[in-house]
């Protein structure tokens, strides 16, 4: 087989591990929430903890990718961040959960902005757009871990004996991945903590990131609602919008690298904008059943390639090295995924489920925008995708 072939499936086999261990999380929260006896602002509080890590871990991430590279980064952070799972399931009280869930999300980010640098380094000597299918396998990981988590609770099993089994196959995947793992070439670009201002690059694939995270996060909390309350759909079929949506978006991401060979990454990014705009503003119209289910798989294909092409964009930054670059989109965009949901809610409250949605509907012209006006900026000669 092709070394670099060989090299990508063991990527992306790592990539499906950290989203194995997110979702594996994400399915026992439940019981989580039951075994501290949290009410539903507790448990939205505990939550919390996790967006604050990622957002400590980010401008860290940065500096040891840069310091150490991303190899040493994602084998050593790979073990911590499998080990802390089942430390979740154990946490006896919420003293010691807190803490623990922060760490999980700090590992979080920093496994993704080192695997992001080596998806970046590899993407380079193929020649062509793959970063998309890497966040693909990470999504597919989202269903899988699901699954599991429904078999294990169907099966009786504490959490802690679940997340142990997730962490036994979290290391098999890195110690058969880490021969394939590769040292990229330090940058004599700047490095160090992120706390410097970004390029012009940076803040344009930033915001182009941080309208496409606050709609991605809004769809994640609140696409059931929106089945529930404004499609009124059968109790059995509330769920129907966010599956669509999680489906199209992890789908939209394995074959988006073909359409970016095509046709470039920003006029891929401007029809992205296209269809989150259009998506949502027919689900507010057109509040019926089927329509809405068409309307949120348009918003989960439009969803798919913002955050894997603005990675690809920042990477190739020539005032940081591609850590640090993708810490500071990271950083940005991480903004919108935490501001959307409670936005929301907000909007919500003042006028109407309908009205948020629509307002969020204008994200998608503001990414049209961005990567529209003075798109020269994007002329990065890496690629041959890159338009």
């Amino acid at each position: 087989m092709n070394p670099l072939k060989k090299r990508r499936i063991a990527l992306g086999s790592l990539f499906f591990f950290i989203g194995l261990c997110f979702a594996s999380w994400a399915s026992r929260i439940p019981e989580i929430q039951s075994k501290f006896d949290l009410s539903e602002g507790q448990l939205g509080t505990l939550l919390l903890c996790l967006p604050i890590g990622s957002m400590l871990g980010l401008p860290l991430a940065g500096w040891l990718v840069h310091q150490y590279g991303s190899k040493v980064v994602i084998l050593w952070g790979g073990v911590v961040y499998a080990m802390i799972l089942p430390l979740i399931g154990w946490s006896p009280v919420t003293w010691i959960i807190v803490p623990v869930l922060v760490i999980f999300g700090l590992m979080g980010n920093v496994m993704n902005i080192a695997l992001n640098t080596q998806a970046l380094a590899l993407e380079d000597e193929y020649g062509r757009s793959i970063l998309a299918s890497f966040h693909g396998l990470w999504s597919a990981a989202g269903f899988a871990g699901a699954g599991i988590g429904a078999g294990m609770i169907f099966m009786n099993f504490s959490p802690t004996i679940h997340f142990l089994c997730v962490m036994g196959l979290s290391f098999v995947l890195i110690f058969l991945a880490r021969p394939y793992i590769v040292r990229e070439a330090k940058s004599t670009a700047g490095g160090g903590l992120v706390l410097k201002k970004p390029d012009d690059l940076l803040l344009r694939v930033g915001m182009i990131s941080f309208l496409g995270m606050m709609c991605e996060g809004c769809m994640f909390d609140w696409s059931g609602v929106y089945f529930k309350k404004v499609v009124l759909a059968d109790p059995a079929l509330v769920a129907t919008g966010y599956v669509v949506f999680m489906g199209a978006m992890a789908s939209g991401r394995f074959f988006s690298d073909r359409l970016t060979l095509r046709f470039g990454k920003v006029k891929i990014i401007r029809f992205s904008g296209l269809l989150i705009f259009s998506g949502l503003l027919i689900s507010v119209l057109f509040p019926i059943y089927w329509v809405a289910t068409l309307a949120f798989l348009m918003v989960g294909l439009g969803v798919a390639a913002i955050v894997p092409l603005s990675y690809s964009i920042a990477g190739r930054s020539k005032m940081y090295t591609p850590g640090v670059a993708l810490a500071i989109v990271s950083t940005i965009s991480f903004f919108g995924f935490l501001l959307g949901p409670p936005l929301i809610g907000f909007i919500a409250d003042l006028f109407s489920l309908q009205t948020s949605f629509a307002l969020i509907a204008l994200n998608g012209l503001g990414i049209v925008f961005l990567a529209s006006y003075r798109k020269e900026i994007f002329n990065i000669p890496v690629l041959k995708s890159t338009s």
